[in-house]
């Protein structure tokens, strides 16, 4: 389920963690908010299909935001996305 992404030698787990902060943090801040909306709110569902069945209204915002168009428009354009977190 990908909870473990990297293992790392003793004494670059910090090093590790900005590496990983620094990749999420080029992704789009709506997109951050519903996944991290979706693992919170999951732990309170009873079963994993539950969960997965569950529609967040963050990811629902993602959804229907300019953003989630901007992504793929940007990756298909070889450039930078430009979040405009709406």
């Amino acid at each position: 389920m990908g909870f473990v992404n990297e293992v790392v030698p003793q004494g670059e787990a910090l090093a590790a963690a900005k590496r990983w902060a620094a990749q999420i943090l080029e992704c789009s801040p709506m997109a951050i908010r519903a996944s991290k909306q979706s693992v919170y709110k999951s732990l309170d569902e009873p079963t994993l299909a539950a969960a997965m069945h569950t529609t967040y209204p963050a990811v629902r915002a993602n959804l229907n935001s300019e953003d989630y168009i901007e992504g793929p428009k940007a990756f298909s354009e070889k450039r930078r996305p430009e979040w405009r977190n709406r």
